[in-house]
């Protein structure tokens, strides 16, 4: 029996505790890989995803550097800057 998925499951719908704070501590507290597992798991991506696929500024020209951008070392810097 799935003890803590069940009471957490009845939390979210007695009101206790929102299914997006739930969705936002299970992301952080997972690794980036299983995010990733997930997402494949889900068909939100597919096996042929690429990390351009989610980057609005993906600019195909541009040759990656392999360095940070500025908003990406503050977020390393200060998660919650």
């Amino acid at each position: 029996m799935r003890e803590y998925t069940t009471k957490l499951l009845n939390m979210m719908d007695e009101g206790l505790i929102s299914a997006e704070a739930v969705a936002e501590m299970a992301v952080a507290y997972m690794s980036e890989d299983d995010v990733k597992d997930m997402m494949l798991a889900n068909d939100i991506i597919t096996d042929d995803y690429d990390d351009e696929d989610l980057d609005p500024n993906f600019d195909e020209d541009t040759e990656y550097d392999g360095q940070p951008d500025e908003a990406q070392e503050w977020h390393d810097f200060d998660p919650d800057c």
